[in-house]
């Protein structure tokens, strides 16, 4: 490919979106950070006219304010569009609005619950005035019953909740609604 054909590609925001859809979660490796709807804006600035490259602002809002995969994903954002040929590559923080799981794509609600995580519930269970209210009913995403119980707040990340299936009997993580 020619440099002006690369410059033209490096050029349009769909090409960077196609890149970022690559990049796992670094908790969630089977969503990716398009599925997590983090990424809020994509910019491409256009090449100078030395022929660099295009430079790139990704902007991501993180899951909550202090999550520690934040690092890693603005990392990973930088590693995989500097490997594409993008320079320089800014990826920014806002943390305002915060995330919410309806940001989530109705697909990663889908690879969530066939990875066995049950997928957020439509109403907030988290920064809510209802805190300590009597726990939410959950779909086991193993056998689909109802049939649930929380066991611990916090499951194998801070995002999710432990959970119990009483008729299955299967534990399994369910992905706070925020």
């Amino acid at each position: 490919m020619s440099d002006t054909a690369t410059i033209k590609t490096l050029s349009d925001p769909r090409h960077v979106m196609e890149l970022l859809e690559n990049i796992p979660d670094p908790e969630v490796p089977v969503l990716s950070i398009l599925d997590l709807g983090i990424v809020r804006d994509v910019r491409v600035y256009p090449a100078s006219e030395q022929g660099a490259f295009p430079g790139v602002t990704v902007m991501i809002t993180p899951t909550y304010n202090g999550c520690p995969a934040v690092d890693v994903i603005r990392m990973n954002i930088r590693m995989t569009l500097i490997a594409a040929g993008y320079t320089p590559v800014d990826v920014r923080t806002a943390l305002s609005p915060a995330w919410s799981t309806e940001w989530m794509s109705e697909a990663a609600r889908e690879k969530l619950e066939a990875f066995g995580i049950a997928p957020p519930n439509s109403v907030p269970s988290v920064c809510s005035l209802d805190l300590f209210q009597q726990d939410e009913s959950v779909r086991c995403p193993h056998c689909g019953s109802y049939h649930t119980e929380m066991v611990s707040r916090f499951g194998s990340t801070a995002c999710k909740a432990l959970y119990k299936c009483k008729d299955c009997q299967e534990p399994f993580d369910y992905f706070k609604s925020h």
